[in-house]
């Protein structure tokens, strides 16, 4: 199976739609977003579309908030 983002090999352990770099910055978008969440009110369409639009977010994390933001239109 393909990474949904950028065509690498998914990862098979455990099975994921991306990549290993994708998978990880992935879960540390679920993870933040707690913080976010209780500081800010802040709802999960509303958080992917300001990290996607913050200058400080790295490459991973960005494709992975606009494609998660690309399937929930």
């Amino acid at each position: 199976m393909k990474c949904k983002i950028c065509n690498r090999e998914a990862q098979t352990q455990p099975p994921s739609k991306y990549c290993e770099p994708h998978q990880a910055a992935f879960e540390s978008l679920q993870e933040k977003f707690e913080s976010w969440q209780k500081a800010a009110s802040i709802e999960w369409r509303d958080y992917l579309q300001e990290v996607a639009k913050n200058p400080l977010t790295g490459l991973w994390a960005k494709e992975v908030a606009e494609t998660l933001l690309s399937e929930q239109s």
